[in-house]
């Protein structure tokens, strides 16, 4: 005879007050933890390969991609934060084309970490993503990345976590990173998406509501019409909504991810509803004043510890990258009695130009362009400024000052190069340098070895001296 099993009163747990991330007390301590403590803690971007072990089908045309670095160590991230991963998609002789993804998983489980991917049948990358990242596939990355992301301590550790389409990906990382910690917290999900079925990760996340009583999600069907048996809410974001799931919305802190509109929408209507600025933290590439200023604090700390842990991990890491097959050499972060923690990776490989001496495809230069570069000083000069740039392709030499940033200068000359975060986060407006020396305070939108080959963003560096520039 089976014997049904019948729900009790269940009590609360008692917790410990607020919420607390694993690493926060070893980047604290003024002791010395174990170094694997140390390893947890995610202080700077790095570069690394990882191998895909899993993918995982997702509503609404996501794709979960779990990865594990090839060197064994685990990832160290922040809960929001994202990765910069180059993918082969016009072949391995080809130049990669770089993307950016939000880490899905938790930085609690660090040894994999996974990306969600929605297919954009019209795009360049996620199409291919699809159909040939599988288990086995070893790919290039960058990171952890962003400012967007939880505390690393919350006494208080009151959310209201807003997401639209493929916008949940950063949102679930929180959600599974809070139902992973013990602690008090009081966590509000609004999660809209376009259908019904259309939900990536509902049922994960009615299991951690239903079984943490921390966490409330809701959905809501934007504007679409409500199919019958539909429970949750419909229309698109409204003040009345967010009055509805939070009524004390004024006291919690905010962090939505979702495309643009949204994110706009959502940045008014939190202020009627009497949320502060300061309390509101939102995924846009361009980064608003308080995330670009919560970054910048980020990387102070960041080399504040690496000066105070430099000598003990340089011992170590010495001795463990001599031990490493020489395959794992792409990655091979370099610790000094300074404090500096940056990556190394393998010089870059140009490609042979062919019979004509046309350029590289990827905009670099070749033997044969050198052999026929311009002369830039029949370029016309335009601006005003102590120093020049002279851009090749376009014939223009640019007078800019030593204290502006080169991308703004050089696009109201009319050179074309493309941008997108405009903060050195996204990589999309790199370029060559021929000859001339920058400062770049880049936030890991670039390579160490693509810097080593010449390359640089525009966005986040200022001229040193006279420059000649590929664009």
């Amino acid at each position: 005879m089976i014997e049904l099993l019948t729900e009790t009163a269940i009590q609360e747990p008692q917790r410990i007050r607020g919420l607390e991330m694993p690493w926060n007390r070893v980047m604290g301590s003024s002791e010395a933890p174990a170094r694997a403590a140390r390893a947890l803690g995610p202080w700077h971007p790095q570069e690394f390969m990882a191998e895909c072990v899993e993918t995982v089908p997702e509503a609404g045309g996501l794709m979960t991609f779990v990865f594990r670095r090839s060197d064994g160590a685990p990832l160290a991230f922040r809960a929001g934060q994202y990765v910069n991963i180059a993918f082969p998609v016009n072949g391995e002789d080809q130049d990669p084309v770089d993307r950016s993804y939000s880490l899905s998983s938790s930085p609690t489980e660090p040894w994999t970490f996974s990306i969600s991917v929605k297919r954009d049948a019209g795009g360049l990358v996620s199409p291919w993503v699809h159909e040939n990242v599988k288990p086995g596939t070893v790919l290039e990355m960058l990171g952890p990345v962003g400012a967007f992301h939880l505390p690393d301590a919350d006494r208080r550790a009151r959310y209201l976590l807003l997401a639209a389409g493929a916008g949940i990906t950063p949102i679930m990382s929180m959600v599974r990173t809070i139902h992973s910690l013990p602690g008090h917290a009081d966590v509000v999900v609004l999660y809209h998406g376009a259908e019904a079925g259309g939900f990536a990760f509902h049922r994960e996340l009615a299991y951690i509501a239903s079984v943490d009583s921390r966490v409330k999600v809701f959905y809501s069907l934007g504007d679409r019409s409500k199919p019958e048996g539909w429970e949750g809410l419909s229309g698109r974001l409204t003040a009345a909504m967010l009055e509805e799931v939070a009524p004390d919305a004024n006291g919690r802190q905010v962090y939505a991810c979702g495309p643009e509109g949204y994110l706009n929408t959502a940045t008014e209507l939190l202020k009627k509803v009497g949320v502060d600025d300061t309390s509101i933290y939102m995924e846009f590439f361009t980064g608003d004043r308080q995330t670009l200023l919560e970054y910048q604090a980020e990387l102070a700390l960041a080399a504040d510890i690496a000066e105070e842990i430099a000598e003990e991990i340089a011992d170590s890491a010495e001795d463990y990258y001599e031990s490493q097959p020489a395959a794992f050499g792409l990655y091979e972060p370099g610790y000094d009695a300074d404090g500096t923690l940056e990556a190394t990776g393998l010089p870059l490989e140009t490609s042979e130009p062919d019979a004509s001496g046309s350029e590289a495809s990827d905009g670099g230069p070749t033997a044969g362009a050198e052999a026929s570069t311009p002369d830039a000083s029949s370029f016309e000069t335009v601006g005003t400024g102590s120093l020049t740039l002279s851009f090749l392709r376009t014939g223009v030499n640019v007078r800019i000052d030593p204290d502006e940033h080169i991308l703004g200068v050089a696009q109201r000359a009319g050179v074309r190069i493309g941008a997108n975060c405009k903060e050195g986060m996204c990589g999309s407006c790199k370029v060559v340098k021929l000859s001339g020396e920058v400062d770049m305070n880049h936030q890991g939108g670039i390579r160490a070895r693509e810097i080593d080959a010449g390359k640089f963003l525009p966005c986040c560096s200022t001229a040193r001296t006279d420059m000649v520039i590929d664009a």
